[in-house]
């Protein structure tokens, strides 16, 4: 039996959370394929990196599991396609100038999984969560009333993520195996709408002979780096640590925005981000004190 390793975990923790941050780097570096071009060869690249990294790191049993349940393949290939669709609004919104819109929509995450897991686990929310929640929706309402239209970037990335953590919660599927599994279901649509698509600007002699084909393989690597870290981390770490630890993503994410990429905040938008920071403070609090007690 592992001990845990706080120390480590913290560091595994990190170490997810800034690459998950820094991730605009990576796509403004392909940006010149379109997104759903992206989105293709990361679920190829990701298959094929997490298939070599299933063989190194053992998990045994979990393909005759999964042949003996094939209920969870049909689990599977839903988160597959939720995280896939999360994927794309994404890459597009980073390389279309709406960066501050994505980091947005993953603080909004944490308050939507608190909303799913009350509707449709049956959780019982604390008061203090439903100030958290309401002040969350009141920045939203606020941005809508000032801008005249939902946030509606943010929304479906804290939507498809929500939805997917959901979903992954619920399915008995180790975590390697389950996103090896999800990226492979993936992998004859892509091949798919590469055969239909032969014009496709990343099947072109100019990429597949630039160094454009090696920046589009690294989305493999890219996207499970972060992933095997997290799942270490979190075998090291209290849930709630990891919680707070969520933050710095989309913290990073916003300083990119504005002072890599010049892209403007407006004060609707920092409104915005103050309700939402408040929300999360103070439930994020709520849950330290609350783990606290257990402890």
């Amino acid at each position: 039996m592992h001990t845990a390793n706080p120390r480590r975990g913290l560091i595994l923790g990190l170490s997810a959370y800034i690459i998950w941050g820094l991730f605009p780097l990576y796509f403004k570096a392909v940006q010149s394929v379109p997104a759903v071009e992206i989105i293709i060869h990361r679920a190829l690249w990701s298959a094929l990196a997490g298939s070599l990294l299933l063989m190194l790191w053992k998990h045994p049993g979990w393909f005759k599991e999964l042949r003996d349940n094939p209920q969870r393949l049909a689990i599977l290939a839903l988160s597959g396609t939720l995280i896939a669709s999360n994927w794309l609004i994404y890459v597009w919104a980073v390389n279309n100038g709406r960066m501050l819109e994505a980091s947005l929509g993953y603080y909004i995450n944490p308050l939507i999984n608190v909303l799913l897991g009350m509707l449709l686990l049956g959780e019982r929310l604390r008061p203090i969560q439903w100030l958290a929640v309401a002040l969350a929706a009141t920045g939203v309402a606020q941005q809508v009333w000032q801008v005249g239209s939902l946030p509606w970037v943010s929304l479906a990335l804290a939507l498809t993520f929500g939805f997917y953590g959901l979903i992954r919660k619920k399915a008995p599927v180790a975590a390697l195996p389950g996103l090896v599994v999800e990226t492979w279901l993936l992998v004859p649509l892509a091949l798919g709408w590469l055969l239909l698509n032969p014009q496709a600007q990343s099947l072109q002699p100019e990429v597949l002979h630039s160094s454009m084909i090696f920046w589009l393989a690294a989305a493999g690597p890219v996207t499970l780096v972060p992933l095997v870290c997290f799942n270490a981390a979190a075998r090291h770490l209290p849930f709630a640590t990891l919680g707070f630890l969520q933050y710095t993503g989309p913290t990073l994410v916003m300083l990119l925005a504005v002072f890599v990429y010049g892209e403007h905040l407006a004060a609707s938008t920092l409104i915005t981000f103050c309700f939402i920071w408040a929300g999360l403070a103070i439930y994020s609090v709520d849950a330290w004190v609350n783990m606290r007690k257990r402890a």
